[in-house]
């Protein structure tokens, strides 16, 4: 577990042993050594013998990263506070309000979070929803699917099965099956060239560098890099660095970064090209595009 920077907890409010979290109740204030929460130590989604198992969590940070690691079981990822960053699979994926993180069993995934963040894990058995995809995306959370979510983390963990609560359970499986995937990751190349590009752009988003340039910098052929990057990710340099500025952005944009600086963060010459940029790639101008995921969360 790293912890890049410091990082302070919402303030637990008064309690009495009847209202603390439990095993049953798994929604808990994160603790600032590590995205788990301390008071789940009786409750291990993992080990829970039900088709889902989720929990829940807040805090406040400006910077706290989960290393790299597997569940056995399907994994969805729900921000709605924060933006949490995963680097999954073959690519960097950031997670937005009102989208959530799909990772299947077994792919390795780190896990960073920055702002005020309030997530929600949920875990799947396997096999129990089919359809599911088998690689890692970024899925688009209906206001339905977002409270079915949060009120499996009210549920006990071991919930009957033919009761109230496994129909809810059924009827969230069958709502997460609907859910449409969005292109919201950033594809990392297994060239090493490219991976160093990658790290730099990442770095440094504002560095405005091209192709050629870089091939410059690293005494090799500017189509050389191009066909490799074109195999391995089927996006062009432009594109790429595009999908990176995209992720930055809402990034930023959701911790309260105005539009006019992110855009200059970005390399960008004015506000009015990144919204361009911004509304060409996902249909909307960002204030608009996190504006509809916000509203929806309250």
């Amino acid at each position: 577990m790293k912890v890049d920077s410091p990082v302070s907890i919402l303030p637990e409010p008064a309690q009495s042993s009847s209202d603390r979290p439990s095993p049953t109740t798994p929604f808990f204030r994160l603790n600032e050594d590590d995205l788990r929460p301390d008071d789940a130590v009786d409750f291990d989604p993992e080990d829970v013998p039900r088709a889902i198992a989720a929990f829940g969590g807040e805090m406040i940070t400006k910077g706290t990263k989960l290393a790299m690691h597997t569940h056995c079981k399907d994994e969805l990822v729900l921000t709605l506070r924060g933006v949490v960053r995963c680097e999954a699979g073959p690519g960097v994926w950031i997670v937005p309000p009102r989208c959530g993180l799909w990772i299947p069993r077994n792919v390795p995934h780190s896990v960073s979070v920055a702002g005020n963040v309030e997530v929600y894990c949920l875990f799947v058995e396997p096999g129990a929803v089919p359809r599911l995809p088998r690689q890692c995306c970024t899925l688009s959370i209906s206001p339905l699917l977002e409270r079915l979510l949060v009120h499996v983390t009210r549920m006990p963990a071991l919930y009957d099965v033919d009761g109230p609560d496994g129909r809810i359970a059924t009827v969230r499986l069958d709502q997460l099956a609907l859910a449409p995937a969005e292109e919201l990751s950033f594809p990392m190349p297994a060239d090493a060239r490219l991976r160093r590009i990658a790290s730099a752009m990442i770095a440094d988003p504002s560095d405005r560098a091209t192709i050629d340039e870089w091939a410059s910098r690293m005494a090799v052929a500017p189509r050389t890099l191009t066909r490799i990057l074109q195999r391995e990710t089927g996006m062009s340099f432009g594109r790429w660095r595009q999908q990176l500025h995209i992720l930055i952005a809402l990034q930023r944009l959701d911790r309260g970064a105005s539009v006019h600086a992110v855009a200059l963060d970005l390399g960008y010459e004015s506000a009015s090209a990144f919204v361009t940029m911004f509304r060409k790639a996902l249909g909307k101008p960002p204030a608009r595009y996190l504006a509809e995921r916000r509203v929806r969360t309250h």
